[in-house]
């Protein structure tokens, strides 16, 4: 919990240098929406850990796992939201572009594997854990997001619609005027990857990530051919987002080109990467069916030979 907290304050004053530094000024009050709930999902994951953990003798190997990849998605996003590259992000493309791939390739999927839903359960009394949790199953509300999460085709056409309407010339410009907007942005590029990288990976069961794959290297796909058209276009096709590329030694129009570079080949990369991930997975759990469905039936012809031979023994021979 210590170096979470660490963190969290190294980033919080690395953001106030950026402010001495003479960077663009912000409205405080816009990233108290983001430090507190980091802070209390931090402080929730931690007191729900260590209650998980004492409870555990045989799973602490699993949930130390699981905790790193929540204090590493953490991490990363504190890192997108809190420090200097959200202020930077106002000035370059690039820098921007940086900050959604950091929420939804990188933070989401390591939030996803340490499923922290438990741990924040635990983190809460006895009494009222169980009423969360009926709620939580219950909910009306959280009914269309229950069902996203396991049908990989909805979540994965849902974080792709959510990706290009973003990127529609009139409501990105809306983000960079708007800091309600440019958090609204943020808030469903991050959501709609959970429920992406959940539906893939844990939604349907190993028995699925044949399909899994398949959506990995649809939204490599269509994510990279978004990162082409920026790439290539003549012209920048958001007005106000290259306004400070030009103190940073870019045109416009150069900004716009690596920030689609951005998108197509280290995004892609991760797809790629998760996929291959995947396909291990799936073999391996394949491999490891064969092989029990291969002993099942070796023993079977074992206990069928052993009957003759077993009465041979017990003196019940023929002539």
């Amino acid at each position: 919990m210590r170096i979470v907290f660490a963190a969290l304050f190294t980033i919080m004053a690395a953001d106030a240098q950026a402010h001495e530094a003479g960077a663009e000024a912000g409205d405080p009050w816009n990233y108290l929406f983001v430090v507190l709930p980091l802070a209390l999902t931090a402080l929730a994951y931690a007191v729900g850990m260590h209650r998980l953990w004492s409870a555990s003798e045989r799973g602490q190997t699993i949930h130390l796992k699981r905790a790193v990849c929540f204090a590493a998605g953490w991490l990363f996003l504190a890192a997108a939201l809190v420090s200097p590259l959200d202020r930077l992000a106002t000035q370059l493309f690039t820098a921007h572009m940086i900050e959604h791939e950091i929420l939804m390739v990188i933070a989401a999927p390591l939030f996803v594997l340490s499923k922290p839903l438990a741990p924040l359960l635990w983190s809460l009394p006895q009494k009222l854990r169980a009423l969360v949790g009926r709620a939580l199953v219950r909910s009306v509300f959280l009914l269309p997001v229950r069902k996203a999460a396991t049908n990989q085709l909805v979540a994965t056409g849902l974080h792709g619609a959510t990706l290009w309407l973003w990127h529609a010339p009139r409501l990105y410009d809306a983000t960079l005027a708007e800091t309600p907007v440019h958090w609204l942005q943020h808030l469903s590029f991050f959501c709609t990857a959970l429920i992406f990288w959940w539906a893939l990976l844990f939604g349907r069961g190993r028995q699925h990530y044949g399909a899994a794959i398949f959506y990995l290297f649809a939204t490599t796909l269509h994510s990279g051919f978004l990162g082409i058209l920026l790439s290539f276009a003549r012209e920048p096709l958001y007005r106000s987002q290259g306004a400070g590329a030009a103190s940073w030694g870019l045109s416009a129009l150069e900004d716009q080109q690596l920030a689609g570079l951005i998108m197509w080949v280290p995004a892609s990369m991760i797809y790629v990467a998760a996929a291959l991930a995947l396909s291990a997975a799936w073999i391996g759990g394949s491999n490891n069916s064969f092989a029990r469905e291969s002993n099942d039936d070796a023993g079977a012809r074992g206990g069928q030979a052993a009957v003759p031979d077993g009465g041979l023994r017990n003196g019940s021979h023929h002539p």
